[in-house]
């Protein structure tokens, strides 16, 4: 079981490159059950998720994204919004500026690990401004946006990167 999950992470690349095929709805829907389990602070769930298809908030979100056209040119846009206020019913003020933030990066990227599992591509985004994301993907003020994820068939070759060293990577203490 670990060597699948291994192959899935070593699988994973950032493309930016995509075909113009759509993403089904049922990969789609495969996606978001596996983002649903993802661990959240005190089972808070402190994140949402939006489900962009549209060719014209897709090429919003591009502009907005400091010209990053290659979210435009993606089937599918994920965007991840944290629900600070959620998290800080129980955890206060750290609920607001840790915990709800790494609700959502989990989230991504167990949606980005589902979408490699399922033979798409995808990039993680978080260059942008902030307040026109927010208006794109209709976020209340309390939302903070904190990642969009352009999913679609990989137009491009993958390539590996360069990792550390488990020696200079993890120590003890």
């Amino acid at each position: 079981m670990i060597e699948q999950f291994t192959e899935i992470c070593r699988r994973r690349h950032s493309i930016r490159r995509f075909k113009p095929e759509p993403v089904g709805d049922d990969l789609v829907r495969k996606i978001l059950e596996v983002v649903q389990t993802a661990p959240t602070a005190g089972n808070l769930q402190a994140y949402e998720v939006v489900v962009v298809k549209d060719s014209q908030i897709k090429n919003d979100l591009a502009a907005a994204a400091l010209g990053q056209r290659f979210i435009a040119e993606a089937p599918l846009v994920l965007g991840f919004l944290a629900l600070p206020l959620a998290s800080a019913r129980r955890y206060g003020e750290r609920g607001v500026r840790l915990y709800s933030i790494q609700d959502a990066t989990i989230a991504c990227t167990y949606a980005m690990l589902a979408a490699t599992a399922l033979g798409l591509s995808s990039t993680w985004v978080g260059a942008y401004n902030d307040d026109e994301v927010r208006a794109l993907l209709k976020a209340g003020p309390d939302q903070v946006p904190v990642a969009l994820l352009p999913v679609g068939w990989g137009a491009q070759d993958a390539y590996p990167t360069s990792r550390r060293s488990l020696d200079k990577m993890a120590r003890e203490v």
